[in-house]
């Protein structure tokens, strides 16, 4: 009797151990029941490819990528693909999911080059490493980019150039290094963030070839002087970031032609020369920083008319003069002029530094250009406030380009 309930025990934990493994078998393989379309397995296979790379999910996203329905997976979405009138995946949503790979590698190659119905790839605060691999750039209807916040390395990832179909393009805090490809600006994007990197030399003259409305520079080892063709932008761009980057000499004028502009900042570069009167034409702008530079010169009062000026930053550079209209702004907290030479303002810098700054002989390359005011040549009224009124009303939304500055997703 005792080996007859030996045995039976024994062919029960079998059939435990045999059911425990093909349960482990499910998670891997395709169950019974076939898949909803062709493009379905395909994305079932690619899946469970990249799932077997992952070696972090704090979130314990991939354990929900088990059976043949991919399309209940978390972070995948399906939808009918139109040319091939079959169900597939469209969609990647990883963002915040802090996927890791095994030996601190986690390639993107063999997945999204894979996908080949996507619209959208978001992964924002991953470990994804190396570039994005070549066969990306093919999919047909691939319109948003993001691999912000990741361990993205090497030169700029040239294979997003050939996505033609972009309009949203996000690479920031990676540690892409080398220069920025000229043809960037030739892709017909709505926003283009770049900032966060080790991008480095100058700014490509086809800066104003973009149709690009939001555009971040920011913390990167840009050097050289602001293109003068980001004036040709003047319909298109309304937010641009320069910040914290190595660029030198003076601004162009052609960015007074920016009418749409909402937000432009250079602050915490090399920057020198007077402000460009041109600058009164700004008629949309509401933050213009400029601080922390090597600015002189006096304050044009036309700026401090801006009708939509909210906060004007010119602290850290070495302006000798505001008048009347400027002195109201910093009444109103809206201009912060401190540390500079105006030396009947209360916390500036010493006469001593402001001798010194002097001292030296400083030019800029056209300065003749500077006191152009492009918008008089665009209005015959007698003032430029009436000239700025025939433009948009509506206040813009909370600026979107600073929300860039930190990692996590927009």
């Amino acid at each position: 009797m005792m080996s007859s309930n030996i045995s039976f025990c024994a062919s029960i934990l079998f059939s435990i151990c045999f059911l425990h493994l093909c349960l482990q078998h499910d998670q891997v393989e395709a169950q019974p029941g076939g898949f909803a379309s062709p493009r379905l397995r395909n994305a079932f296979n690619v899946i469970q490819n990249f799932k077997s790379k992952i070696q972090s999910d704090p979130k314990r996203v991939t354990a929900t990528w088990v059976g043949n329905n991919v399309c209940n997976y978390t972070g995948f979405t399906c939808a009918v693909v139109p040319d091939f009138k079959q169900r597939s995946v469209i969609g990647v949503d990883f963002n915040g999911f802090l996927f890791g790979g095994k030996g601190s590698r986690l390639p993107l190659g063999g997945f999204i080059d894979k996908l080949d119905d996507l619209v959208f790839f978001h992964a924002n605060s991953n470990n994804f490493t190396g570039t994005v691999p070549p066969g990306t750039a093919k999919h047909r209807f691939f319109y948003e980019l993001d691999l912000s916040n990741n361990k993205l390395s090497g030169a700029f990832p040239t294979e997003v150039l050939a996505a033609s179909n972009l309009t949203f393009l996000d690479l920031r805090f990676n540690s892409f290094n080398n220069s920025v490809p000229s043809t960037v600006f030739n892709l017909d994007v709505d926003v283009l963030f770049l900032n966060n990197n080790n991008l480095f030399q100058q700014i490509p003259r086809t800066l104003g070839s973009t149709p690009a409305h939001y555009i971040t520079f920011a913390n990167n080892k840009f050097s050289g002087t602001i293109p003068r063709s980001i004036g040709q932008a003047s319909n298109t761009l309304y937010e641009v970031l320069f910040l914290k980057n190595g660029l030198s000499g003076c601004l162009p004028m052609e960015i007074g032609n920016l009418k749409q502009s909402t937000v432009f900042d250079v602050s915490f570069n090399q920057l020198t020369g007077p402000i460009p009167l041109s600058f009164g034409c700004l008629s949309n702008v509401q933050l213009l920083n400029l601080a922390n530079n090597k600015f002189y010169g006096a304050v044009p009062e036309s700026v401090c008319q801006l009708p939509k000026l909210a906060k004007l930053t010119l602290a850290k550079n070495w302006f000798t003069q505001v008048g009347p209209q400027c002195r109201k702004l910093i009444r109103k907290g809206v201009l912060d002029i401190k540390l500079n030479c105006i030396l009947d303002l209360p916390n500036q810098r010493s006469a001593a530094d402001c001798a010194n700054f002097f001292s030296k002989p400083r030019q800029c390359p056209n300065e003749r250009s500077l006191t152009i005011i492009p918008c008089r040549r665009r209005s015959s009224s007698s003032t430029l406030s009436e000239e700025k009124s025939d433009g948009p009303q509506a206040l813009a939304p909370a600026p979107l380009s600073y929300r860039t500055l930190v990692p996590h997703r927009l």
